[in-house]
């Protein structure tokens, strides 16, 4: 079956069978590797991109669901040359040990901070209960999505319109 859906800006049709996980089709299909696959079953968070800008599941989400959706993965916030707000902070504050969880943690700030760019660390804390990670860099990976909340909101205030340019 076609689908249509946009992935990071860019609009694609793929083949695939309805119930395939979407996260299946963003790696196998459209090579996108950023989103991980940890468990299979929607509970450790590594899978997490968003969708019309909501944090999802993409290891539990079927494909269909997608139809002329915005999909957003980790690649889609900036390259390794030009890495995005949230890229850069995780960079900064040295965040990723291993890595595997970054992505999904990326991404469920990045949902966080464009419904609630003022949230505190217990909101903070709550949006990042779905995202499971054994490294122990927690307290780095909050300094870095609060850096990434001020230099999001920065530029925000900084672009004529309130827009960001």
């Amino acid at each position: 079956m076609a689908i249509d859906l946009t992935v990071n800006g860019t609009p694609q049709r793929v083949e695939a069978d309805p119930d395939t996980p979407l996260l299946y089709v963003l790696r196998d299909d459209l090579g996108l590797n950023g989103a991980k696959f940890g468990c299979g079953l929607g509970q450790c968070g590594a899978c997490t991109v968003t969708v019309d800008g909501r944090a999802v599941l993409s290891c539990v989400t079927p494909v269909l669901l997608m139809q002329g959706r915005a999909v957003t993965t980790v690649e889609g916030l900036g390259t390794a040359e030009a890495p995005g707000p949230m890229q850069r902070a995780f960079i900064e504050e040295q965040a990723a040990q291993c890595g595997y969880c970054i992505p999904g943690m990326m991404m469920r700030a990045q949902a966080l901070l464009q419904e609630r760019p003022d949230a505190d660390d217990a909101a903070i804390r709550r949006a990042l209960e779905f995202n499971l990670c054994r490294c122990g860099t927690h307290m780095r990976i909050l300094r870095a999505i609060r850096r990434a909340a001020d230099t999001m909101r920065h530029a925000e205030t900084a672009a004529p319109n309130g827009r960001a340019g």
